[in-house]
């Protein structure tokens, strides 16, 4: 039997938006620690391009002061949009009270609360702004690792999960796309310190500095860091393995709903062969544009997923 349309939908956007609360909170938390060893004008072009890779981009110039960059940072990107993406997420949970554990329901009070009762003065920049997104980060890790704990895995954890791993595989996918449209990228080239920063930065902002240099050892290079990041199988950031959580848990819904190799399920497999069997000496020449058809991708199965699974009409609900 079918779950009902609006609590999928619920279920959906509330790991949508929390996966989208957290990746803002980690890439600014992460930048602004990397700001200090930027040139000023460096740190300029760097959050303007970190800006443009969230999902909906603040309008952004350029500071005519550095010293001012780190607020509009705080103020543009980061403040009202946690806020506004974690008090969504706890709508949407609100909704589907019923469905949800009585410990994810603490878990996402609790992170809304700390959220919307956190005020930054401007005398609290350097330790107060990371305390406040250090908290928010743990405190979606705590819900998903709660709902992981509590939750019946059935449907509608598997709708839970297909927004968590499509908002971060489209998340990965839009941070590469907007380092590597200004990167240089050879393979054989030592990178400089400024590049090296670079690097760094873009791997802490997805978790993988360690990951990263376990793998390859902490020789950065620009091709293997792609390649690590869009073609790894194994790590959990990495745009393959999201993809790959998408595509099983769009196989499980249809198995236990009965609709079978759906649109949405045909184009999560065609993303991941493509994932599956990509090389990345053919994809590293024009990467932005090859990530930018990932986003796109991504965004088709999201619209297939409405379409099945919330805006169907009546009589294939009935027929199921």
């Amino acid at each position: 039997m079918r779950m009902l349309s609006r609590v999928a939908d619920s279920l959906y956007w509330m790991s949508r938006y929390l996966e989208r609360a957290e990746h803002i909170a980690r890439l600014v938390n992460v930048n602004l620690n990397l700001t200090l060893d930027r040139a000023p004008g460096d740190a300029v072009r760097h959050w303007g391009r970190l800006l443009a890779s969230l999902p909906a981009p603040p309008a952004w110039e350029a500071p005519t002061r550095p010293q001012s960059l780190e607020r509009a940072v705080l103020d543009l990107a980061n403040r009202e949009a946690i806020a506004a993406c974690v008090g969504t997420a706890r709508e949407n949970a609100r909704q589907v009270r019923g469905e949800i554990s009585s410990e994810m329901w603490q878990e996402i009070n609790r992170l809304y609360l700390g959220v919307q009762t956190r005020q930054l003065t401007e005398s609290e920049w350097t330790a107060g702004t990371h305390e406040f997104l250090t908290s928010v980060i743990e405190g979606v890790h705590l819900f998903q690792g709660v709902t992981d704990a509590t939750m019946t895995h059935s449907e509608g954890w598997h709708f839970i999960e297909l927004g968590r791993y499509l908002e971060r595989g489209t998340a990965t996918a839009s941070l590469l796309d907007v380092q590597f449209r200004e990167c240089e990228v050879d393979a054989d080239q030592v990178e400089s310190v400024s590049d090296y920063v670079e690097w760094v930065g873009l791997l802490k902002s997805c978790c993988a500095f360690e990951a990263y240099c376990r793998h390859y050892t902490a020789d950065l290079r620009s091709t293997r860091i792609a390649e690590f990041l869009v073609l790894n199988p194994d790590f959990p950031r990495s745009v393959h393995f999201a993809m790959a959580r998408v595509q099983a848990s769009l196989g499980s819904i249809g198995v236990l709903t009965g609709h079978l190799n759906g649109h949405a399920a045909r184009l999560a497999g065609r993303l991941l062969a493509s994932l599956n069997y990509g090389m990345i000496d053919e994809i590293i020449a024009d990467l932005p544009t090859y990530v930018q058809d990932i986003v796109r991708q991504a965004g088709d199965i999201d619209s297939a997923l409405f379409q099945e699974y919330v805006a169907y009409p009546a009589d294939t609900g009935l027929a199921v």
